[in-house]
């Protein structure tokens, strides 16, 4: 099958659109889609999960990366200097916000954040644009559960001397990553629940 033929038509071409509304619709129409998926799964948590959203076939896809840099883009704070996630599953998100920033003219450089620091070079944790001391900048994640890989980032970009104050999530599965981020005195929101996806998911299916 083609994909890109049978995928996108004229009509799909939704994420031009400038109704955030539209867009968030339509995202959540894509999640379902494409990346939600039912049956009996481990996460990376450890966690035993009856379903899995895989949010790479989403984020990396061009529609599904166009509405995401839009949406996250809308919401971030005016203060913003910098997007920033942990390595892999944040790098098409804080990209796409960051592409999606120029265009806005409104440039916030992105930030890709080690799970181990590099072994060679600078041996860095942090990739990217070198920014000022004490610079805002808010974490990224596609999908969150207890919180603790966000944060990671958050440690990281601290560590550095940047101020991080926000975690911004595509999903948040509902499993106690909210209630950590407050426990830590850190603002979250979430695009979407998880609640959200299968109420919607059900819709799409009857």
């Amino acid at each position: 099958m083609n994909y890109q033929a049978e995928t996108f038509t004229q009509s799909d071409l939704w994420a031009s659109t400038a109704d955030l509304n539209i867009l968030h619709q339509q995202l959540l129409n894509l999640f379902c889609r494409l990346a939600y998926q039912e049956g009996d799964f481990i996460l990376s948590s450890g966690q035993a999960s009856s379903y899995y959203i895989n949010g790479k076939q989403v984020t990396l896809n061009p529609q599904g990366a166009l509405a995401i840099g839009r949406i996250l883009l809308s919401r971030l704070p005016e203060n913003t200097q910098a997007v920033a996630g942990l390595t892999l599953g944040a790098d098409p998100i804080v990209t796409a916000v960051s592409v999606v920033s120029a265009y806005e003219n409104r440039p916030i450089p992105a930030l890709i954040i080690r799970k181990e620091a590099k072994g060679h070079g600078t041996k860095a944790y942090i990739e990217g644009p070198t920014l000022p001391e004490n610079a805002t900048v808010v974490v990224l994640e596609d999908v969150v559960t207890t919180g603790r890989s966000a944060m990671k980032a958050v440690e990281r970009l601290r560590d550095a001397g940047y101020t991080v104050n926000q975690v911004i999530s595509l999903i948040d599965r509902l499993q106690g990553g909210a209630e950590f981020y407050q426990s830590v005195g850190l603002k979250f929101e979430a695009v979407f629940t998880i609640e959200d996806i299968q109420q919607r998911y059900q819709q799409l299916a009857d």
